[in-house]
């Protein structure tokens, strides 16, 4: 009260004073923004003399005008725009507000900041999640702060994998019409997880911004399970329902089983050693005709409330999962809930409350009851508590909320509790046992105004539209004891919209007041895109005596744009394939960009899309809050004198006047808004001045802290100041995309324009939206339109990826029927010499099938023939009186297979005529124990020594190359074949863009293998430490290969310093435990061999010589070299080094040695080992050399090359050894393993840069087949690296060869069969058992699979070894079951029918692993599949063995 006697005191002072003076106030941002338009707004009272106004902003001793005129009297009242200059390094500047009269002078010079608006960017990409092998399309856009196209050039842009490492990368690139579109080829074998795509932005240099994207092997769901059950139960609860649905993408019901499990999760305290497994009710049941079923689950099985008790450390809850299987087809879909168990209570709550009080208007609130459920409680009972006094009772709403009110004229303390709470209804059941009261406790402070003048703006609570008009509802009292003499009077009330840091409307209003009286008014605003997302809207009057009173409320506005873009399609719901139009609506001359995807995709992935909410947060955060900007503090208003501490008497009592800390104020409004007042007027509370004794200050101890700045009537979380922020229809359906639309297209000038396209062919829901730019209207972006490809009669066959001949297998073919009404249909297989079908089910042609109906037709398939066989079924729907009819075919393929195991063969020559005729004779036999009618063979002809490898140069291998070293392998021969292509000048476009392609995803792929420290190890992560031989490959193939794709240069950097610290003081390199093949080690010195092959691998990448690693390295190899026996590979290897080193004095006479071990055989030279492993000898042909050999042979060749005196001698002799080469070459261009590959590729393409000629022509022709055959090829600069192959008529025949011309050419002759499951094996043995058969009929049969295998061989262990494992027909591995294996295998790969394990080594000790296959499709007399292992570097050792299922009879 000592306050309250004293601001009496005082305004009685003030109103004895003279007449109102002038009084004048400019509102001003503390913080302007450059380069756009900004307001402030000034007004002037009670002038009674003509003035000139100035508003000036002085920035680093220079003064830019902002506005300034003549004003006349009385009242003057203007918000002017105005610009600022670009900050420098110094955000500092002034505005001074200046106005001269004949007795008027005003002069205030005021601190603001200047803030330079950066743009935003964001990137769209096409979907959030990819596989391997598909194409990730993004775009990147730059807004700047009004939402406009901004087209800078984007310095840098690249894409990093989950390791962090730079897969892909693009420099300055520019954008078409402020939309830049880009994309990126995800390679198979790429490591799985999530991408980030970042964006460097030209205008700010140390700024970026990110995308992410994820990488993973996933399937598409067909449809999408839903469970509705309650969030929690109460312990006591008896039951409780559980709802389940699915349905198909395309919004139709889903027909099948449903297992629905509810189990109790108990958990103790840490401390206790208890087992927690829970108690689980079952129940299986189906699907009702509208895709769903529910449920009611009792809890008595649980014992809920036995887990309730005090003393007991757990609680528990419930797990629910419902698993649904579709009909027909058995595809499965789950989705889980987790149900809370606790015992709750009705809770009450303060909502929407005033924050202050104002004397004289009502404060306002409401409160909101909620039952046990946490749902609204209708009819409550509240009582409102103010002050310890109960001031009114009311009764909730249907929503729970009840509206109250309090008068506050008799209110002066700075701070009162209000208290609410519920009373249960005594006279409902056992309501008189209810003795739980909930209540809710809020403070309201105080608001200060030294006039008693208020004004309270009504809070808005609710996101305003765009595009609409707001009335805003102000309340007022305005204190008479100012106006003793009026009673009503005109008074001038502003309003400003601040939103984004500027102010964006302003207006004023004339309002007739009655003093001393509470009333309103009302504001009316128009909303729009310039106040999103969020506007402050402040209100404020002069009052005598220089009283400025103020309120301010929060405004959330709809985030929306300028630019009104809309989508709509021509139909709701289209056949596939059918052509549709939609219509894109638009500011006239948009540039429009569009995005289609499944709805599956999005399933996969919710939450991921492109929206307002998305655009608005890419924003830069331009709200202000407080006087302080990037460190410095603006806050330079000036400060009344404290008032000294004097006793006042009254009415008999001495009273103190005391500090109050919490109320609101008009200075903390303006604070909290960012906004500048210039006036003469004091805008904070009278502060007490300090003594020597500690000031009193009015509080509570009991209370909560005070609330925060005045913020409106509710309090909002916002960021630091300044951060960043006919009557038949036939359908055929082939294709199936996960992205539809990707494209951009111009809107034209009557803003809008028809689009016309082709929908795919799967049957589902696409969510389409698009965003558009334009140069005025800026940025706006469409909501999702929906577009359903459906049929409402489809037929959907399901087959196994393959078959071996001899096996049956049960076609299913479902068929669905979403019509309204019963039809008769029928379903055939079409007929086929290839196979013999016995129908099964069902028993008649023609059936009847119901609304939302499904049936399935299956028949027994006998394949008749080996290869791909096509199956076409179709199903057709009888036309009668209320529908047309519909007929629907597919076809799919089916790959037929030999038994018994694949063979393969190969004869390949280089053949050079030279003018003179050369003719061969090829003999091809076949072994007894060959599999009937699988034999076949082809002869092939190119006019380029490398054409093979090139036509093939994605798959040179066949077999797997899943890990580092073959991934490396496998690059360089692609960039081998590059360069090559490029010396020889045959390098056309579309090769170079193949072949880059391939290297792009080489790269990607050898970075998931990249250890932390920069090194390379073979599995990557999964090894403990790099590998040093592969380490300086990766460095060699990645430095070669940068004038083709981007490599970063910091992979390079780190795995160039990883090499210098193996390096020893002598310059030589200390072997790694490991190396490619230990067959190298036979014989050899390890660590000069290691040095030798790092050397080698650095000057091949173009280190110099001079370089310190290098130049060491050459001295280890001299100083090992010197004397003594070496073993011819370290021979080839040294001859090569030195070659590259260019030293032909340590060249020579190493070549010299080497040219006395050569052999020397029907005019071939070649090396070869002493020891090797014995190869299973070919029916044909001759025996193909081991991976050393070739290796070993092509590092001889390459180092003959590089003789610095090369005569025609050694030409001869270059291509008696490139021959030998190329005759160990396979169909598919490459050679033994990955190790000779990139070698023997590198050999060949020099030796046949060297000897390549442009204008060479040649004939080939082949005859066999007692005369009956004959074939002619011609081959020459125009088809040099065209493959041209005939099939040979007999695979058991002898046939000729001649070739007529003038240079070389490439024959290649491949003969392919199956044989019986042969008994020999070198190297390994192999067994394979099952175990564990699971063969009821009610469930798909299962079995596990245990392989056991150990080394046999002459080496302590092999190297690293496969293990490849077809599966049986109809049959897929538990994937769970693979995941186990992590231990065992260092990697496993899936491809097609195949299972492919990598093993590190294999021991002499057995090493034993399992998994689980089950039957994914009836197959009946199964044939037994294959099981082979290998040494991948020594083929020749290997061994294989058979299995077949135990549950032939189920499967029957």
């Amino acid at each position: 009260m000592a306050l309250w006697f004293f601001l009496v005191t005082f305004l009685f002072h003030l109103s004895a004073a003279e007449p109102p003076e002038l009084q004048y106030v400019l509102i001003v941002p503390s913080v302007v923004q450059s380069s756009v338009s900004n307001e402030a707004c000034v007004h002037l009272l009670h002038l009674n003399e003509g003035i000139f106004l100035n508003v000036t902003l002085e920035y680093n001793t220079e003064s830019y005008p902002l506005w300034k005129g003549s004003v006349t009297p009385r009242h003057f009242s203007k918000c002017f725009s105005f610009t600022v200059p670009p900050a420098a390094s110094n955000a500092l500047a002034f505005i001074i507000l200046s106005a001269k009269g004949s007795s008027v002078d005003i002069y205030e010079r005021r601190s603001v900041a200047i803030r330079n608006i950066s743009t935003a960017l964001f990137i769209q990409t096409d979907k959030p999640i990819y596989k391997p092998g598909q194409t990730m399309m993004f775009r990147v856009v730059t807004l700047d702060s009004n939402f406009k196209p901004v087209n800078t050039v984007y310095p840098l842009i690249y894409v990093q994998d989950p390791q962090g490492n730079r897969i892909a990368q693009w420099l300055n690139q520019a954008p078409s019409h402020g939309i830049l579109q880009l994309e990126l080829q995800i390679f198979q074998d790429t490591h799985l997880g999530s991408y980030q795509i970042t964006v460097h932005d030209d205008d700010k240099p140390n700024y970026s911004t990110s995308q992410w994207f994820s990488v993973e092997e996933y399937v598409l769901p067909k449809f999408e399970v839903t469970m509705e059950a309650p969030q929690r139960v109460s312990p006591f609860d008896e039951e409780f329902e559980v709802n389940i649905c699915a349905r198909y993408t395309y919004g139709k019901p889903v027909r099948g089983k449903v297992q629905l499990r509810v189990c109790r999760n108990r958990y103790y305290h840490p401390r206790c050693d208890r087992d927690s497994n829970g108690i689980c009710e079952v129940i299986h049941t189906e699907l009702g005709k509208e895709g769903c079923v529910s449920k009611t689950i009792r809890t008595k099985a649980f014992h809920l409330y036995t887990n309730l008790d005090r003393n007991r450390f757990f609680f528990v809850s419930l797990h629910a999962e419902a698993i649904v299987t579709e009909n027909g087809t058995g595809i499965q879909m789950s989705h889980t809930r987790y149900i809370s168990v606790y015992e709750t209570r009705k809770t009450i709550g303060f909502d929407k409350m005033d924050s202050y009080y104002k004397r004289g208007i009502p404060l306002t609130g409401q409160v909101i009851l909620r039952d046990e459920d946490d749902k609204p409680l209708e009819g409550g009972l509240i009582f409102i508590e103010f002050d310890g006094d109960i001031v009114n009772n009311y009764t909730t709403d249907k929503n729970g909320i009840a509206q109250f009110s309090i008068q506050t004229s008799k209110m002066f303390q700075p701070r009162y509790k209000l208290r609410a709470f519920y009373q249960p209804d005594q006279c409902t059941d056992y309501g008189w046992l209810e003795t739980y009261q909930p209540e809710a406790i809020h403070y309201v402070q105080r608001f200060f105004s030294r006039s008693e003048s208020f004004v309270k703006i009504e809070p808005v609570w609710e996101e305003l539209p765009c595009g609409k008009k707001r009335t805003i509802t102000v309340h007022y009292i305005l204190s008479k004891n100012l106006h003793r003499d009026i009673q009503t009077d005109d008074v001038y009330f502003y309003h400003a919209l601040v939103a984004k840091g500027k102010i964006v409307q302003g207006g004023t209003q004339l309002v007739r007041t009655r003093y001393g009286k509470y009333s309103t008014f009302s504001i009316t605003l128009n909303i729009d895109q310039k106040l999103a997302p969020r506007a402050r809207l402040l209100v404020y009057s002069l009052q005598p005596h220089c009283d400025l009173i103020a309120d301010s409320i929060f405004l959330q506005i709809e985030k929306c744009f300028r630019n009104k873009v809309g989508l709509t399609f021509s139909d709701k719901q289209v056949l596939p394939a059918s052509d549709v139009s939609l219509l894109l609506t638009a500011s006239n001359n948009s540039f429009c960009a569009l995005r289609g995807v499944d709805q599956s995709v999005l399933l996969l992935r919710p939450g991921a899309e492109l929206s307002p909410e998305y655009v608005y947060n890419q924003m830069p955060y331009l709200d202000l809050w407080g006087y302080n900007y990037m460190g410095t503090n603006l806050e330079d208003d000036p400060k009344e004198p404290c008032i000294e501490i004097r006793d006042t008497f009254f009415n008999g009592l001495y009273h103190v006047p005391v500090n109050v800390t919490d109320d609101g104020n008009v200075f903390d409004i303006l604070e909290s808004m960012g906004l500048k007042a210039f006036t003469k007027c004091t805008l904070r509370k009278p502060v007490v001045c300090r003594s020597d004794y500690e000031c009193k200050k009015i509080s509570s101890d009991d209370a909560p802290p005070p609330p925060p700045p005045y913020l409106g009537r509710y309090q909002e979380k916002t960021a630091a100041f300044g951060a960043s922020g006919d009557r038949l229809i036939e359908t055929v359906r082939t294709s199936f995309p996960e992205t539809w639309l990707w494209n951009t297209v111009h809107v034209s000038s009557s803003g809008k324009t028809s689009l016309s396209y082709i929908v795919p062919d799967t049957i589902t829901e696409w969510k389409v939206n698009a965003f558009c730019v334009q140069d005025s209207d800026g940025f706006g972006m469409s909501e999702t339109a929906s577009l359903i490809t459906f049929q409402p009669f489809f037929v959907e066959p399901k087959l196994p990826y393959s078959t071996i001949r001899g096996e049956e297998f049960i076609y299913i073919a479902n068929i669905f029927n979403y019509q309204p009404n019963c039809i008769e249909i029928n379903a055939f297989l079409e007929e086929s010499s290839d196979f013999r079908a016995e129908k099964l089910s069902p028993d008649n042609n023609v059936s009847m099938i119901c609304a939302n109906e499904t049936i399935s037709y299956t028949w027994r398939i006998h394949p008749q023939r080996l290869g791909t066989v096509n199956f076409t079924v179709t199903a057709e729907a009888k036309a009668d009186e209320v529908s047309v009819g519909r007929r629907d075919t597919v076809v799919l393929p089916l790959l037929v297979e030999p038994e018994g195991v694949k063979k393969e063969e190969t004869y390949s020559s280089l053949i050079c005529a030279k003018g003179t005729p050369v003719s061969e004779l090829l003999t091809l036999t076949l072994p007894a124990n060959l599999v009937e009618g699988s034999a076949r063979a082809s002869f092939s002809v190119l006019g380029d020594i490398m054409g093979t490898a090139m036509k093939n140069s994605e798959n040179l291998l066949q077999m797997p190359y899943g890990c580092a070293e073959q991934n490396i392998a496998m690059f360089l021969s692609n960039l081998i074949i590059l360069n090559y292509l490029e010396n020889t000048k045959q390098l056309t476009e579309e090769k170079k863009s193949r072949i880059v392609g391939h290297l792009t995803g080489g790269y990607q792929r050898q970075l998931s293998y990249r250890l932390y420290d920069g090194s390379f190890s073979t599995f990557g992560s999964r090894d403990a430490q790099g590998n040093l031989w592969l380490t300086a490959v990766v460095y060699k193939a990645f430095a070669r290969s940068k004038p083709h794709v981007y490599i970063d240069d910091n992979v390079l950097n780190q795995a160039l310093v990883w090499i210098a610290s193996k390096q020893e003081a002598d310059g030589c390199f200390q072997p790694d435990r490991t190396i490619y093949n230990n067959a190298l080690k036979d014989g050899t010195d390890y660590r000069l061999l290691t040095t030798t092959f790092v050397i080698a691998s650095l000057l091949e990448s173009g280190v110099l010589q001079s370089d310190p690693v290098v130049r060491r390295g050459l001295s280890c190899l001299a100083a090992a070299s010197d004397g003594g026996l070496r073993s011819t590979y370290e021979n080839a290897l040294l001859a090569y080094t030195y070659g590259l080193a260019g030293d032909a004095e340590k060249q020579q006479p190493i070549l010299d040695a080497l040219l006395q071990t050569a052999t020397r055989m029907g005019g071939f030279i070649y090396w070869e080992r002493e020891k090797r492993p014995q190869g299973e000898k070919p029916s044909s042909f001759y025996l193909r050399a081991p991976s050393v050999e070739i290796a070993m042979t092509s590092y001889i060749l390459m180092a003959w090359l590089k003789q610095s005196n090369f005569s025609q001698e050694d030409l001869v002799l270059a291509s008696q050894c490139a021959r030998w080469i190329v005759r160990q070459q396979n169909p598919n261009g490459g050679f033994s393993s990955s190790q000779d590959t990139p070698v023997a590729l590198q050999a060949l393409s020099q030796f046949g840069s060297l000897t390549f000629t442009k204008d060479a022509q040649n004939t080939v022709t082949i005859t066999g087949a007692g005369g009956t055959f004959k074939k002619t090829f011609q081959a020459d600069s125009s088809n040099s690296i065209l493959l041209q192959q005939i099939a040979l008529p007999s695979a058991q025949s002898n046939y000729s060869v001649e070739v007529h011309g003038s240079g070389c050419v490439y024959t290649q002759t491949t003969l392919k069969y199956n044989i019986i499951l042969p008994a020999q094996a070198s190297g390994f043995a192999l067994s394979v058992q099952t175990r564990n058969a699971s063969c009821t009929r009610e469930f798909p049969p299962r079995f596990d699979v245990v392989i056991t295998t150990s080394y046999t061989g002459e080496r302590n262990t092999s190297n690293m070894a496969i293990i490849d494992l077809k599966l049986l027909s109809g049959f897929a591995p538990d994937q769970s079951s693979l995941q186990k294996l992590h231990d065992k295998v260092m990697r496993t790969e899936s491809k097609n029918d195949h299972l492919f394990f990598y093993l590190n080594h294999v021991s002499k000790n057995d090493t034993t692993f399992s998994l689980t296959l089950e039957q994914t499709h009836p197959v009946s007399n199964s044939k037994p599949a294959q099981v082979k292992i290998y040494d991948y570097y020594e083929t020749d050792e290997s061994a294989q063995t058979e299995y077949n299922t135990p549950c032939q009879e189920a499967s029957d």
